[in-house]
């Protein structure tokens, strides 16, 4: 069974350079090379220090990792259709590893929290993110009134089409804000200095066929997968925006439908 090892200095540079990178600009993702949970399938809580994440990666076992994200959902998947004034965006929802987040949307989305938020930033090969009511990607709340912790689960990562919270760069304020990933490719120089610090192969290999923002990974949490749509987010990801990464024309969510698949 192969343990991936984690260099601690790759862990203080990736996280300092992190939050430059998807949150303001345009710049090629880059990875974080740190992992932060055990392997399999429960969610939990990010470790903080790079001690505590130090003692988690020793003890990840990579044949434990599965990628639901790209699993056949089954019968009686909790979904989510995002309607916007772009077109519709259907995600499927995984409350056994981030079970907090998908309650809170949950419960935000069934009494139109969302209805008439716009998409506060766009961010071409990175992500569009919505969620705040003040539209700047400052504001939100949770379902509850507190904000929640990141959760963490070993099989969900920040693949191309991933739906995560935006906790805006503070650890464990989380609220009502959330992106979609969009970024269809990464480069193979990427995908090396993933392996360097410390990701799982199957993880970048999957990187490689199916895209996505790895500098994400470790730091927001992951509670869905858009399954149809994808086009519509690409559009959305590629409208007009002023110079704080805004939609110069404000692109919006009509309303949520949950369903089940």
């Amino acid at each position: 069974m192969k343990k991936i090892a984690l260099l601690l200095c790759a862990v203080l540079v990736m996280s300092a350079m992190l939050f430059g990178c998807g949150r303001g600009n345009d710049a090629e993702p880059v990875s974080s090379a740190a992992s932060d949970a055990e392997g399999g399938s429960e969610a939990t809580t990010m470790p903080t220090t790079p001690e505590e994440i130090v003692a988690h990666n020793v003890k990840i076992d990579e044949s434990e990792i599965t990628l639901v994200q790209f699993n056949t959902p089954a019968a009686g998947t909790k979904t989510a259709t995002i309607k916007t004034s772009m077109g519709d965006i259907k995600m499927v929802l995984f409350p056994d590893e981030a079970p907090k987040a998908v309650e809170n949307f949950l419960a935000l989305a069934e009494k139109g929290y969302y209805n008439g938020m716009s998409f506060y930033e766009v961010l071409p090969s990175i992500r569009i993110a919505t969620g705040d009511p003040d539209a700047n990607g400052s504001g939100g709340e949770s379902a509850d009134g507190e904000l929640f912790k990141d959760e963490y689960s070993l099989n969900l990562w920040h693949f191309n089409g991933a739906v995560a919270m935006d906790n805006g760069g503070v650890p464990d304020a989380n609220g009502s804000r959330f992106y979609i990933v969009q970024n269809s490719s990464i480069t193979n120089e990427l995908a090396e200095e993933m392996l360097d610090g410390g990701f799982p192969e199957k993880v970048v290999d999957k990187y490689l066929k199916a895209g996505g923002v790895p500098n994400y990974d470790f730091k927001d949490t992951v509670f869905g997968q858009v399954i149809e749509g994808k086009d519509v987010v690409e559009k959305i990801a590629a409208v007009a925006r002023d110079e704080q990464n805004k939609p110069s024309e404000d692109v919006t969510i009509t309303s949520i439908e949950i369903g089940t698949i």
